[in-house]
This record gives structure tokens, sequence and C-alpha cells, in this order.
């Protein structure tokens, strides 16, 4: 596998790792971004850490001192219910990786593609029990712990390793724009009112900080995901 270009950029660029609608995909390491016309065909031999994200433009931050990353944005505490009944904290997912979504069960559109691609990562990761999954209602007052539950099951969901949570609006909401930078429109207009519809896949690592935000509707952007779990796992 060969890398068609390897360009040096400045931390200033940011774009973070969402594709900035360009043709090629790109994934990035220490300073560099590495493009291919072919997702398939990028090679990670030179990527050896993956950035931090602190804010919600998605700017990447590199480092690997502990100190600096000590004070890096963290998702705060949480305690939401899910489709099996069971308190879902912070705690549930101490000392894993996992990744987070947003979503409703009763979506038409986007939601369809997410909890596809959510389930391949299940396959990918069913017996390795340090990779988790977060899926939460935008939805709550109608995705009670019942309509979950229906749920999960109808889509041969694994409540182990898969949580789908519901609780207060407020509360997921919050969640949404403030831990995990989910909501695009309200990063610009500020409409708390308005409902949360985010196609984005947030990767979050051990300690709690996101490292890695995808396009949840792509199969291309899972084989990313996979690859950038394994530099996760790689770090001290």
């Amino acid at each position: 596998m060969s890398i068609k270009k390897t360009i040096l950029i400045s931390l200033a660029l940011g774009c973070g790792f969402i594709s900035c609608k360009q043709k090629n995909k790109t994934v990035f390491s220490n300073q560099k971004i590495l493009t291919t016309d072919n997702e398939n065909s990028t090679s990670l031999e030179d990527v050896k850490n993956l950035p931090y994200f602190n804010t919600s433009d998605f700017t990447p931050t590199w480092t690997s001192n502990n100190d600096k990353v000590k004070k890096f944005h963290k998702i705060s505490a949480f305690k939401f219910i899910n489709q099996l009944g069971e308190e879902i904290t912070n705690n549930t997912f101490k000392g894993s990786i996992y990744i987070a979504n947003f979503f409703f069960t009763s979506c038409p559109s986007i939601c369809i593609k997410l909890t596809s691609n959510m389930h391949q990562l299940q396959e990918m990761y069913s017996n390795d029990n340090e990779i988790k999954l977060l899926s939460h209602s935008v939805y709550p007052s109608f995705d009670t712990v019942d309509v979950l539950n229906e749920y999960a099951k109808r889509h041969n969901i694994d409540s182990k390793k898969w949580h789908l949570v519901t609780g207060e609006k407020e509360k997921i909401y919050k969640m949404a724009r403030e831990a995990y930078f989910a909501d695009d429109v309200f990063k610009t207009t500020n409409d708390e009112s308005r409902f949360i519809h985010t196609e984005n896949l947030i990767l979050v690592d051990k300690k709690g900080h996101i490292r890695g935000v995808y396009k949840g509707t792509s199969p291309k952007e899972i084989l990313r995901i996979q690859r950038h779990i394994e530099i996760l796992k790689k770090e001290n």
C-alpha cells in the first residue's frame, strides 16, 4: 500500500477528523495529513497517535505531554438508563474505548444507516471487551426503556456491548452540545429549542477524551474507526 502524498500542515488549519468536503479522504498523523484517493489504500505506517479534540470546531491538538492532556476536554459525568432498565454512567465505560452517537428509534432517514454501521462495529468487536458502543436517544419522551428494548431486539443489538440510553431531554441535549460537540447547527444559532439530528460518530478514549469524529452514515468511515481504535490501544 502506498501513500499518494504527504503534506506538512500547521496546526492552525485544523480540519479535524471530519472530511473537509474534498475529493480525497484524509487520515491525520502527527503534524501530517496522509492523503489517498482510495480509503482502503491508506497506510498507517507513520501514524503513531491520534489528536485530541477540545473545542466544538474540532480543531486537533497534538501532544504526548501528560500534564497538558490532564487539562484537556473530557466527556462530563452522566447518568442515563439503557434498554434493559440499567443505570449507565461514566463508570460503565471506565477502562474502555467507546464510540458514541445520537439517534431516535422512529427516525426514517440517517439513523437507519447509523444503526447499521454501529452494528458493524459491534460485530467487529464482538469478542473484544475493551470496546463499547453508546447511542443516546434525542427523542426520550418516545424512546422509553421498552421502546429501546424492542429496537435492540429488532436490530440484534448486544446489550452487554452496546447501550441505547434514554433520560431527561435537557440532560441528553446538554451532553450532545457541551460534551460531544454533536450539534452543528447549535454552534451557530444557540437555539436550544431545535431538535438534534447528527450523523457524527465520536471516538472516546479510555480517559474520556474525544479522539476522532466521523461521518457515521459512511461505511468507509467505519474502517477508519477500526484503524484508529488500534492506534488508541497502543497508547500507554
